[in-house]
């Protein structure tokens, strides 16, 4: 009498069990769906890095200036003592966010707590100058603005 599980190979019969064929089923499905979060991740190491400062009223710096095709890592930090944002929705349409970062931005613009730092992987698709401003009342009037300069 022949197994359930066995096959003929024409060797002689090979027997795979149900739970080993099932172990590398599931192990092959979890590869192909962590594969483009590891894929974005090892990108980002090698985007170049800009640290971007946002304190009560100011960017540091105030202008950035990028090429085009060329993937950055923006590292946004909230040192001031209220909420702040980088708002910039003309920008973030005209670029390529990581896959892993798309979460991030919401409507063009990224809300950040006081202290907290939050790092987007961009990548400009295309030349031009962007406006870029927090979006909480009145920040931008007190000297919260700046531009992206894309080349």
């Amino acid at each position: 009498m022949r197994d359930a599980n066995a096959r003929d190979s024409g060797r002689g019969t090979t027997i795979i069990p149900e739970t080993i064929m099932k172990s590398v089923l599931c192990s092959l499905i979890a590869l192909f769906i962590t594969l483009p979060e590891l894929a974005g991740s090892a990108a980002a190491q090698n985007a170049a890095p800009i640290n971007i400062a946002l304190t009560d009223y100011a960017f540091t710096p105030s202008t950035l200036n990028l090429e085009t095709g060329t993937m950055y890592r923006f590292h946004l930090t909230n040192s001031g003592s209220k909420a702040h944002s980088f708002n910039a929705p003309e920008f973030f349409a005209a670029s390529q966010i990581s896959p892993a970062d798309e979460g991030k931005v919401e409507s063009g613009r990224v809300e950040l707590d006081s202290g907290e730092a939050v790092d987007l992987t961009v990548t400009p698709s295309r030349a031009g100058t962007y406006s870029l401003d927090c979006s909480h009342f009145m920040h931008s009037m007190l000297g919260m603005h700046g531009k992206i300069v894309v080349q």
